[in-house]
């Protein structure tokens, strides 16, 4: 899977991702999910267990840079 196939994929928080966190979403990718290592896109921002989020970095293999999907 290349960069650009990974950003604008949709994906839910199933560990927070934050600050000097190291956070965990799944993605719906190569006809499945899978979990990824993740950090906030803004580096300040505290997302929640639970919420949909779109990845708008990939860092090859498994890290990604989310922000929400929708606002709050």
């Amino acid at each position: 899977m290349d960069d650009a196939s990974m950003v604008g994929l949709i994906g839910r928080v199933t560990g927070t991702v934050g600050p000097g966190l190291v956070g965990e979403v799944i993605v719906r990718v190569r006809g499945g999910a899978e979990h990824f290592l993740a950090y906030p896109a803004t580096g300040t921002e505290q997302i929640e267990r639970g919420t949909v989020v779109m990845v708008v970095e990939y860092q090859p293999p498994r890290t990604v840079y989310v922000q929400a999907a929708y606002a709050s």
